[in-house]
């Protein structure tokens, strides 16, 4: 066979054993992306408009749309993560954001600035309740709420361990004074529950996951107390900006999609967070999957639950004295986005 007609034959033979490898067969990866149609159809362009975006927490949206592939937006995105949510309201009372995420407890003493905040609830993520607890040393013998009487019991003050720690108390009919209430960050907490300078902690997140890895006892779980509530906030200038509106319409629609891309997806969502996030990839799909089985993370509109559950948690902080002024959790909320969230894909 001449020396032409071989190679015809080379090229012919590779390109058929090549067809059928993936970029995993390959040894290689590509982005993850997916087709992205949004449920609600705008005429507006949006190719001029930027999103600031700040939230206390990473996987809140932008990392968890990176890695669903859904950032392919028709507007820019300024993502910032912050070190808490009192932050990501301080940054909207300036003026520096459009779009603000965190927990229920942060608007509520933005909204006491001279210009209530310059922002408005507007749409809810709903999410676990795990991982927020009332904390007992390894060697504790107490076996109740109402042993607490008289006990030291540290708290992050302002947060959620406040309010499940204040409802925990009062179902077992003891008031706030009836403790050694003891305010301290969830770190510097657990180091005093350890060495036994408090009797218990009301903790979340790591300083739980922690706690637990080196003996401490849950005394009681606050899963059924919490609502599992996080917000999103927009400025009112962004929420009255017909093209700010439909851009923060698409992006919590991304938001929604990528966590359900998540679920579908769980380890690999795990090795691109884990390593955001420093913990070990095991650990947090561990933590991601345990969450799940109690709820899927959505966008869900503002509806009469939730403004409840917001004037109780006034209404708390409101008796423990950390209240300037009442507050009608009525007037921090914006219902204007609720139709167009009614129209996201349930999951």
């Amino acid at each position: 066979m001449k020396k032409g007609v071989w190679l015809i034959f080379i090229v012919i033979i590779s390109s058929i054993l090549f067809a059928g490898c993936s970029d995993e067969d390959m040894g290689t990866s590509s982005k993850t992306s997916q087709a992205f149609t949004p449920t609600n159809k705008s005429d507006i362009d949006l190719s001029a408009v930027t999103l600031k975006i700040g939230a206390a927490e990473g996987k809140n949206a932008q990392s968890i749309i990176k890695a669903a592939g859904l950032d392919d937006t028709p507007y820019k995105v300024e993502y910032n993560t912050m070190q808490g949510g009192n932050l990501v309201m301080e940054a909207m009372v300036a003026d520096q954001l459009d779009l603000g995420t965190g927990s229920q407890i942060p608007p509520i003493f933005s909204s006491q600035a001279n210009n209530g905040g310059n922002f408005k609830i507007i749409a809810v993520r709903k999410g676990p309740t795990l991982n927020q607890e009332l904390l007992i040393g390894p060697d504790s013998t107490t076996s109740s709420i109402s042993e607490l009487k008289g006990k030291k019991v540290a708290y992050a003050k302002s947060t959620t361990a406040q309010y499940f720690l204040f409802k925990m108390l009062q179902s077992a009919g003891l008031s706030w004074d009836d403790i050694d209430a003891t305010a301290m960050t969830t770190s510097d907490g657990l180091s005093a529950l350890l060495t036994g300078d408090i009797d218990a902690l009301a903790g979340y997140g790591n300083a739980v996951r922690i706690g637990h890895q080196k003996g401490a006892k849950t005394l009681l779980s606050a899963k059924d107390i919490l609502s599992g509530d996080f917000y999103w906030y927009a400025t009112p200038a962004a929420i009255a900006d017909p093209a700010k509106h439909a851009a923060i319409v698409d992006y919590l629609e991304r938001f929604h999609e990528a966590n359900e891309w998540a679920r579908q997806n769980p380890k690999k969502w795990a090795q691109i967070y884990s390593a955001e996030i420093n913990q070990k990839p095991e650990d947090f799909l561990q933590q991601f999957e345990e969450e799940n089985q109690q709820v899927h993370v959505t966008v869900a509109p503002v509806d009469a639950a939730t403004i409840s559950s917001e004037q109780d948690i006034i209404n708390t902080f409101g008796s423990l004295g950390l209240l300037k002024k009442e507050i009608n959790s009525n007037e921090l909320f914006d219902k204007s986005f609720n139709d167009a969230i009614k129209k996201f894909k349930k999951y």
